[in-house]
């Protein structure tokens, strides 16, 4: 395993971390994690150098302001001395947080469910202009000082879903020793993006890098000609490879998470890690890779990496199926045999059709996407005759 210095804590992480949001689950329930599945996956990715694991507050949740299943695990994962062999990454949930002492007993309360006296690197979670604005009024930087100071945690971080400018503004605002952004070869320019990389890195800040393959899309939503030019190149690589040994080639970059839920792909993603030193890619490479964002952002409808943070529907619709079939159906040019799928896939009380235009979802989306008005489109393509 490769590993990386990160940035001004000084501690040693490996290229590739484990993210505990998309673990496998028994009967396609999030809360119900596959415990034996999921903790051989981690047990076996720490056994081969991964040495730093991800999780939050709300991941494996059923969408109650309770915790999700994710802590839990992890705390069950990390027992027989695993604990000891990494370094643990769990998140405030800052949209819970109104008042100092909200912090507080969230911290404690994450504390106990994972299982530990102290959390490694500690983040608010998903700062977009209005949490953080309270976040600021609330003086949170005196309650991460005293965090580390009592040693419940060592390090505070920020994961990160706004634009460049106010990325900007929260790194100025306090001394972070970390953040966590969204890239990938499709999303260069996108919220924090390039820019962001490099400012983050020129303040001596770690970088965690989350959606590197946009939570699948990737891997298996590519375009056939894509496919095609990359069966021809001098080395032979899954989309899944090209996808992190792009992320990886940044030297700025610390740690690239990889949600994985099945053994093969913690597998392929671990030799992929081996290999995924700074600039090892030649200008060819990086031309295929700029060949296949291009052909991708020509097909592709909505800029949805299937997170979930949009779920549960309070009306039942599946969001994030409509988009990935809508995706899917201009990617490969199927877009009659997508309309023969999206009947037989939802039932009637999952259609697009029953949006109620509540709005609860677009409050939730990282990726700030006009849901109401996409599940419209969805419905006019895919509902249509």
């Amino acid at each position: 395993m490769l590993y990386r210095k990160f940035g001004k804590t000084n501690e040693e992480v490996s290229v590739l971390g484990f993210g505990c949001m998309r673990l496998p689950v028994i009967d396609g329930v999030q809360s119900n994690i596959d415990d034996e599945k999921a903790i051989e996956m981690l047990r076996y990715a720490i056994d081969h150098g991964v040495n730093y694991i991800d999780t939050a507050y709300p991941y494996h949740g059923n969408g109650s302001d309770k915790g999700g299943a994710s802590e839990p695990f992890v705390a069950r994962a990390l027992k027989d001395g695993y604990r000891e062999r990494v370094n643990l990454a769990t998140k405030l949930p800052v949209w819970m947080v109104q008042t100092r002492a909200d912090m507080e007993r969230l911290l404690d309360e994450q504390l106990k469910r994972l299982e530990t006296d102290t959390i490694d690197f500690y983040l608010l979670h998903g700062l977009n202009k209005s949490f953080w604005q309270n976040m600021a009024k609330l003086n949170v930087g005196e309650f991460l000082d005293q965090a580390i100071k009592d040693g419940k945690i060592k390090h505070a971080g920020f994961s990160f879903h706004d634009d460049f400018d106010l990325f900007v503004e929260i790194i100025d605002a306090y001394d972070w020793s970390f953040c966590q952004i969204q890239y990938n070869y499709l999303d260069e320019n996108y919220q924090a993006g390039t820019k962001g990389l490099e400012y983050a890195a020129s303040k001596g800040m770690g970088v965690t890098i989350m959606e590197p393959i946009r939570g699948g899309a990737l891997v298996d939503k590519l375009p056939n000609e894509v496919l095609d030019v990359w069966k021809e190149a001098p080395i032979k690589r899954t989309p899944a490879q090209w996808a992190l040994r792009w992320v990886m080639n940044h030297p700025e970059v610390s740690v690239v998470l990889s949600g994985m839920n099945e053994m093969a792909q913690v597998v392929e993603n671990i030799n992929t890690a081996n290999e995924g030193v700074a600039n090892s890619l030649t200008d060819e490479e990086l031309a295929l890779v700029d060949f296949a964002k291009k052909t991708i952002k020509e097909k592709m409808k909505v800029n949805c990496t299937g997170c979930r943070y949009c779920m549960p529907c309070p009306n039942g619709v599946d969001i994030p199926g409509h988009f990935a079939l809508y995706n899917n159906a201009y990617l490969f040019d199927m877009l009659p045999k997508a309309k023969g799928q999206y009947g037989m896939m939802f039932p009637q009380a999952a259609k697009a059709s029953n949006c109620v235009e509540c709005g609860k979802c677009e409050e939730h989306c990282p990726q700030n996407i006009a849901i109401i008005q996409e599940l419209k489109n969805v419905r006019a393509v895919l509902e249509s005759n």
